[in-house]
């Protein structure tokens, strides 16, 4: 893939962190934020707005430095484990181990008094849930062979990404994070398949 079609997927992946982060962080913050729309204070409204769009930016930045990260890793781990489908089972592991990790020791460090594990076990459904949609449509997309890498792309690397969030335990920090973070990390996922498409053609036109 040529540079311009990286410069491509590096701005319109800032711009889809920039905007899902605007949209998430006035929806999760609506009792903190409500009151400057219902009073029409439009200049506060701009000032948050910005506020949001550049934490956006830096949550764009994070998710595709995981990217990139991963490509490398996927390649490393194929070639170190020689085999395909050990390293997809290698990969199903950490999987599983993530979404353990997220529920339970999230529920041991953070519980308050007389709270149950239910809802820390619901971000791993959460998670999950995502995980399994991304990763079919990019079996849709591509082939079967996809499903498992995607899987653990928007499962584990997006954890890793959102650890920062995770370790405070601020409720809208981490649904403001983690919602930008796996919007951007599924636009990669599915848009670069059609980058280097495009890339394929215009090579082959020249």
């Amino acid at each position: 893939m040529n540079s311009r079609n990286w410069v491509r997927l590096f701005l319109t992946t800032l711009a889809v962190g920039g905007i899902s982060t605007a949209v998430v962080g006035f929806a999760v913050r609506w009792g903190e934020y409500g009151h400057l729309f219902q009073q029409g204070k439009i200049g506060e409204i701009v000032a948050v707005l910005t506020w949001l769009v550049g934490v956006g930016f830096i949550f764009s930045l994070i998710s595709q430095m995981g990217f990139f990260a991963y490509l490398t890793i996927h390649r490393f781990g194929l070639g170190i484990f020689k085999s395909a489908s050990l390293w997809k089972s290698v990969q199903i592991v950490f999987v599983l181990f993530v979404l353990f990790d997220v529920a339970y020791f999230r529920y041991k460090f953070f519980q308050q008094p007389g709270e149950g594990i239910g809802k820390y076990i619901l971000l791993s459904v959460f998670l999950l849930a995502v995980g399994l949609l991304v990763a079919y449509a990019k079996k849709k997309q591509t082939n079967k062979e996809a499903f498992v890498p995607a899987l653990f792309f928007m499962i584990v690397v997006t954890t890793i990404e959102w650890f920062p969030a995770l370790r405070t335990n601020e409720e809208s920090w981490l649904y403001l994070m983690l919602f930008p973070l796996l919007i951007c990390n599924m636009y990669q996922l599915l848009i670069l398949p059609k980058l280097l498409t495009h890339a394929r053609i215009a090579k082959a036109d020249k």
